[in-house]
């Protein structure tokens, strides 16, 4: 018979509230689960090792004396506002953790390489002119300013930014489930994206769930935040800014970025069609719809109208849609290509084992080998 351990019932609890599991949602796995927590008999390390995996927690935790206090990194803004820093879903808070793990080895690694810090990381602040950053971007990424008219889709401009974002140093990761866990959804309501900056390798997370109408410009808005210099996590409702300097700045960029002013008023002057207007410049119909509110060319009221439409429709597309497509085409959006080919050098090199590799990519054995053979 294996050997027991002891475990406070309380930890046990506190894992199951983290997850937001229930006793029923776990009782099959663990029948014994219910006298374990009135402490009528205790877990074999087999078990806990079970049940850890099922609660989505590293197998230690459960062996601390009470639990510990995690907080988000950064500021976290939902619906307009700041939120508390430890009130995020555990995916989303999961997903922080894991790409924050993977800022540390790069940018370690990168130092170690002789690598400069990035110099437009925190170039400007909240009293720098729109038009100023906007400018700074386009010369780094070396987009012109309209760069959009050169590209045939709203995807070939997705991935042409995405390209030229990550040829600045900046890494890009695509996901809407947290690593390749498909059971565990990061729902777009909660976390739009999120941005964690640092001098060397800042990470823009980007969540594959919105819609697509969101996507693109969430990943500028993030942008401006490594010119700020500020990591933030935010839900970008009604694709509105949180009541933040910050916030407000960033968003100004992205919509100066993407439909900028001057050439949005020349293509206003000829035809007032969202589908004219999104086609012109690459961007989603909501998109053009925010611009057009931010220009004056449509009233709050209006465009709050007009937004409920276009969720409806969404909604309604949404739920058609089919499974999460191929794996091995996912892993260049969720892993990053750019990050995924360092990470091979780095075991090229002998700097970094394979062991690591398959932990910092998620990716493991042959999966890690055929994706790096077939994608990079």
């Amino acid at each position: 018979m294996s050997a027991t351990v002891h475990i406070k019932p309380q930890m046990l609890s506190w894992a199951m509230n983290r997850a937001n599991k229930t006793v029923d949602d776990l009782i099959k796995a663990l029948p014994k689960l219910p006298d374990w927590l009135e402490e009528k008999s205790q877990p074999t390390v087999k078990q806990l090792e079970t049940f850890s995996k099922k609660v989505y927690l590293p197998f230690g935790y459960l062996f601390l004396t009470e639990p510990p206090k995690e907080k988000v990194p950064f500021p976290y803004f939902r619906q307009g506002s700041k939120m508390d820093n430890n009130q995020v879903s555990i995916n989303v808070f999961d997903t922080i953790l894991s790409i924050q793990q993977r800022q540390q080895w790069l940018s370690d690694y990168l130092e170690a390489e002789g690598q400069a810090p990035l110099s437009f990381v925190g170039k400007y602040d909240t009293n720098t002119d729109v038009n100023v950053i906007v400018a700074d971007i386009r010369k780094t990424l070396k987009l012109p300013v309209n760069w959009a008219n050169e590209v045939k889709t709203y995807d070939d401009a997705v991935h042409k930014l995405i390209d030229q974002v990550e040829e600045a140093g900046v890494i890009v990761v695509v996901n809407g489930i947290v690593g390749n866990n498909t059971r565990r959804r990061i729902d777009a309501e909660e976390c739009r994206g999120f941005v964690s900056v640092n001098d060397y390798a800042p990470f823009l997370f980007v969540n594959n769930t919105d819609a697509e109408a969101g996507k693109m410009f969430t990943l500028v808005h993030e942008l401006a935040h490594v010119w700020l210099g500020k990591s933030a996590g935010f839900d970008n409702n009604k694709m509105l800014p949180a009541n933040d300097p910050v916030e407000r700045l960033c968003d100004k960029v992205a919509a100066e970025f993407l439909v900028p002013g001057i050439a949005f008023e020349n293509v206003w002057q000829r035809s007032q069609n969202f589908d004219v207007l999104a086609k012109t410049f690459k961007v989603s119909t909501l998109v053009i719809a925010r611009r057009a509110l931010d220009l004056g060319k449509m009233t709050k009221s209006a465009f709050f109208s007009w937004y409920n439409e276009w969720l409806w429709q969404w909604e309604a597309k949404k739920n058609k849609k089919d499974g999460g497509g191929d794996f091995y085409n996912n892993q260049p959006n969720r892993v990053s290509r750019r990050f995924a080919a360092l990470v091979e050098k780095a075991v090229q090199d002998e700097k970094l084992s394979y062991r690591d590799a398959y932990r910092l990519t998620g990716l493991f054995g042959d999966t890690y080998h055929n994706f790096i053979k077939s994608k990079l």
